[in-house]
């Protein structure tokens, strides 16, 4: 037999995870300790010697179950899941950089990831941010300490697309670990070891969960990276498959010992929320690419930065890439006759709120909110101006959204 398409091993995949009972679902474990008949049993679990749960902080059977489903979407070789997903990238740079070694990362980031980056410089790793669309800015930047390279699929809120591939080949030379965050694209749009990823970071609160009820986070191993090759893995660390030891020091050291744990009641509404990712991504692309072809016809619409669209500078790189889906998010910057609070306030079906990848369509001001404490100089050089609107486009009516946001832009002229 064939393999099964995405959907279908998504779908089916928790009751094969856990047969018990011949539930459709994973079980919900809430324990927050786990016994053993041999103590020796549970000494082996401790040291990683044989598999099992001690501590619910260092997971539970249901996060394992959510961790299988993810690795199974980004075809890796294992999953470690946190509370949210800064959890898990800040596991990362925490488990894996030490003082004074050398980051190379997209400058078109998410917020929140550009203030974790500057943290991470008051500990010492240097830092350098490079415009990541271009592969020769990346090659250009590296240093001999240089340990890891790290961009966005999508960039979040412009969507700017990196070089993802050229990106991959080029860390592939250099034995540099490749982290990629896949949120705004998903593993449904294109699996990031394609492009050569070590390791694939997945808000689960955003497309995977879908429904605007969970945090989460993912990070997943492709298996592509030899660990061998890094000089940070704690000998402790250093049993068996060498692929696999940077997601260990990164579950002991990261989840462990930081304790950003997710807990199994979230995991199951995380796993449950994921089986329809397809069909919900299916939809919001198409809204998406509805919708921003519509705005950038509007009169009142400076630009709209959307990959779908062809005037998109990485508008071909997307296409190879992710076509004929491009994801949900768009950036619209209005012209300077619009008060962009009173056209948000026109609004009647999009919501004004923060957040990625939900059911509904979800609408701020980027400048003055998630990106305000940047300063004005910083969003320029992101290329966030006052007017711009960051939109993650859901599953409505695509002719309902569309008229909703025209309306809105019609009433809010100066």
């Amino acid at each position: 037999m064939s393999t099964p398409g995405f959907t279908t091993q998504i779908v089916h995949f928790g009751h094969r995870a856990d047969s018990l009972h011949g539930s459709v679902h994973a079980a919900v474990h809430p324990s927050t300790e786990y016994t053993y008949h041999d103590s020796r049993d549970l000494a082996a679990v401790f040291q990683n010697r044989q598999k099992g749960y001690t501590y619910a902080r260092t997971g539970t059977p249901t996060t394992a179950a959510l961790e299988a489903q993810v690795t199974t979407m980004e075809r890796g070789n294992g999953t470690v899941c946190f509370a949210t997903g800064m959890a898990a990238l800040s596991a990362i740079f925490f488990s894996l950089l030490r003082q004074g070694d050398h980051l190379v990362a997209s400058k078109y980031i998410f917020g929140n990831t550009n203030s974790l980056l500057m943290t991470l410089e008051q500990f010492g790793v240097e830092l350098t941010l490079v415009d990541a669309t271009d592969a020769g800015q990346v090659a250009a930047a590296l240093r001999p300490n240089t340990r890891m390279v790290f961009v966005e699929t999508i960039a979040n809120p412009g969507t700017q697309i990196a070089d993802l591939k050229a990106i991959g080949d080029l860390c592939q030379v250099h034995k540099l670990v490749y982290v990629v965050d896949s949120t705004l694209s998903s593993p449904y749009l294109r699996a990031s070891r394609d492009f050569g990823a070590s390791l694939v970071i997945n808000s689960l609160s955003k497309h995977l969960g879908g429904h605007g009820n969970a945090l989460g986070g993912a990070v997943t191993q492709t298996g592509l990276y030899d660990w061998a090759d890094y000089p940070h893995i704690y000998p402790q660390y250093q049993r068996d498959d060498s692929h696999t030891w940077g997601l260990l020091q990164i579950k002991k050291k990261g989840l462990r010992d930081m304790g950003g744990t997710l807990s199994s009641d979230v995991a199951h509404r995380l796993a449950a929320g994921a089986e329809t990712l397809g069909l919900r991504m299916d939809r919001i692309c198409g809204n998406a690419l509805a919708l921003a072809k519509a705005l950038e016809a509007h009169p009142l619409v400076q630009r709209v930065q959307y990959p779908g669209l062809s005037s998109h500078p990485q508008h071909a790189r997307a296409t190879e890439f992710f076509g004929p889906r491009y994801g949900g998010l768009m950036g619209v910057v209005l012209k300077d006759q619009v008060d962009v609070f009173e056209c948000l306030n026109y609004l009647r079906v999009a919501a004004l709120a923060t957040h990625l990848g939900d059911n509904r369509t979800l609408v701020l001001p980027a400048a003055h909110t998630i990106y305000f404490e940047m300063g004005p100089e910083r969003r320029a050089l992101m290329g966030i101006p006052d007017g711009f609107l960051r939109i993650s486009v859901g599953i409505e009516e695509e002719a309902d959204l569309i008229t909703d946001f025209s309306s809105a832009l019609d009433q809010s002229q100066v």
